[in-house]
């Protein structure tokens, strides 16, 4: 018993381990992205589909992930698709063309789906009792320290060896994972699933998050209505004045529409349906999914604006930017060993408000000292903060989401809850970069009306550039003595606007703490402390 003991903690080592590299390649990127551009020649459209086909894919998929590994076991799928993802990794790293490379981060993104929700049922297949809440909070700081991991060893990869190596690192941490996770996990499925597959529910569910996702995450780039810049897609090019952004995004609900009523015709007449609608029965999973999708649009959306300031403004490079950022992976690791006995002496509810409390502390506080002559110190304490939140926060929501949930439906229930961060995550990013690039535009032009000797045209044109490089032309206008009063001004702007995102981002985790208010206080015997259904013995 001892030596299966620790055999299941081994295993969920392997599974965190996979966990953290399928997030850190959400990230990893970002820092690459400019040596990919010099590398391959790749344009700057083909660049950004580099960074969010992999996200796109993955939140398309994660929902019918999660519903196929409780009827084909939950092992089998998390294996695959780390297969899947070693795979792709490779190609990636042996990319010599964007649309390769572009081919290899979709095939990831399957991988990634595969992945995640399937994580998370196995935890609750093979944790029980006190267990499931420590083997929760050590994959919940599994994620926000991989988030803020991503961009130091994304850095420290690309500025010492290649780019190619940010995929390459995957290969001997897959392989590890794959031999641990079938020696070390037990397999555990849903042996009373009706017969049948809702092929019809799966094409939709793809498609209606394909649409939503690619509207929020796209948005700002191609424009909320009229197409600002050109869009192709497998080769064909969108023609027509008005964006494919919301063309998308009315298709997408459309068919999240259409999915959902042939989901209650499904479920009322028996049939084999993607979605058991009794799930939402459950009262700590509907309100928990809710909290999770609200808590994300202020979670990781600051994330993305960090890195920009840090490396444009304050002249970071890419490496030192990880390093800035480390303070909130230290925080979040940091949870995995309070989380667990603050959850048995409060609750996980009363954890969860805790963690979100931290995090809305530590982004209002990031608000507040970002400036363009910040000291590298002054940060360091609300990272810190926001990363103890994190790190609390989400391995306690999904602990609290999952609670009552039924083991051997524990994927379709981690595919919902992971599909609420999701979207819940695209919408804080598209806000939150709505908000930086709009106040960047507007403060940046105010500040230039003045400019002695730049004609209205000129300004228009140097607002411009900062916007679409992400303030990457601060660096060029700062070199040049004639331009430098310029980069100071745009310093200054795009330093308000990141502090404008900070609070935008402290708003929404304001209204995911009032939220999480709502969260039941979960029965003790509702942590699952009867026997996985139809798990195998581990093998150890």
């Amino acid at each position: 018993m001892r030596s299966e003991g620790r055999g299941r903690w081994w295993g969920l080592l392997a599974i965190s381990l996979g966990v953290a590299m399928i997030i850190v390649d959400a990230t990893i990127v970002n820092v690459a992205v400019p040596q990919i551009i010099r590398d391959l020649e790749v344009t700057s459209t083909d660049a950004q589909w580099v960074q969010e086909a992999y996200t796109l894919v993955f939140a398309a998929l994660l929902l019918v992930a999660g519903r196929f590994a409780d009827r084909s076991g939950r092992r089998r799928m998390f294996v695959t698709g780390v297969t899947v993802f070693v795979v792709a990794s490779v190609l990636a790293a042996l990319a010599g063309s964007g649309p390769a490379l572009i081919g290899a981060r979709v095939l990831q993104g399957i991988g990634g789906a595969m992945m995640l929700p399937t994580s998370l049922s196995l935890l609750n297949a093979n944790f029980r009792g006190r267990e499931k809440g420590i083997a929760f909070a050590i994959w919940g700081s599994t994620i926000g320290g991989a988030a803020a991991l991503g961009p130091l060893l994304g850095g420290w990869l690309t500025t010492t060896y290649s780019w190619r190596w940010a995929f390459g690192i995957n290969i001997p941490v897959s392989l590890a994972v794959i031999v641990a996770t079938l020696i070390l996990v037990a397999e555990s499925r849903d042996d009373r699933a009706e017969r049948g597959v809702d092929l019809l529910g799966a094409l939709l569910s793809v498609i209606g998050m394909t649409g939503v996702v690619f509207a929020l995450i796209e948005g700002r780039t191609y424009g909320w209505w009229e197409r600002e810049r050109p869009f192709s897609l497998f080769g064909l090019d969108w023609t027509a004045n008005v964006s494919p952004v919301p063309v998308a995004g009315l298709v997408g609900l459309a068919a999240l529409g259409v999915f959902l009523a042939e989901q209650v015709r499904r479920n009322r007449a028996g049939r084999p349906a993607l979605l058991d609608l009794s799930l939402f029965g459950i009262g700590s999973f509907r309100n928990g999914i809710l909290a999770a999708a609200i808590v994300s649009l202020g979670e990781f959306g600051l994330l993305f604006a960090l890195p920009l300031w840090f490396q444009n403004v304050l002249g970071y490079s890419a490496f030192r930017t990880g390093l800035a950022l480390l303070p909130l992976a230290v925080g979040s690791f940091l949870a995995s060993g309070i989380g667990a006995p603050l959850t048995q002496r409060w609750g996980a509810a009363r954890v969860v408000q805790l963690g979100v409390a931290a995090e809305l502390v530590g982004v209002a506080g990031l608000g507040l000292v970002v400036a363009p002559d910040t000291t590298w110190w002054a940060p360091v304490g609300f990272l810190f903060v926001y990363g103890i939140g994190v790190g609390l926060a989400t391995a306690q929501l999904t602990g609290v989401s999952l609670a009552e949930v039924p083991v051997q439906r524990s994927g379709q229930g981690s595919g919902l809850q992971s599909t609420a961060r999701q979207v819940g995550s695209a919408l804080g990013i598209a806000v939150l970069g709505t908000v930086l690039f709009a106040g960047l535009g507007g403060i940046l032009t105010d500040r230039l009306a003045d400019q002695p000797g730049l004609a209205p045209a000129q300004r228009e044109q140097v607002v411009t550039a900062v916007k679409e490089s992400a303030g990457a032309a601060i660096t060029g206008l700062a070199a040049d003595p004639r331009t430098a009063p310029i980069a100071e001004e745009a310093k200054v702007a795009f330093s308000d606007a990141t502090r404008y995102a900070a609070f935008a981002a402290a708003g929404f985790l304001l209204v995911g703490l009032l939220a999480c208010l709502r969260l039941p206080r979960v029965r003790a015997e509702a942590t699952g402390d009867a026997p996985p259904a139809s798990a195998e013995p581990a093998q150890v």
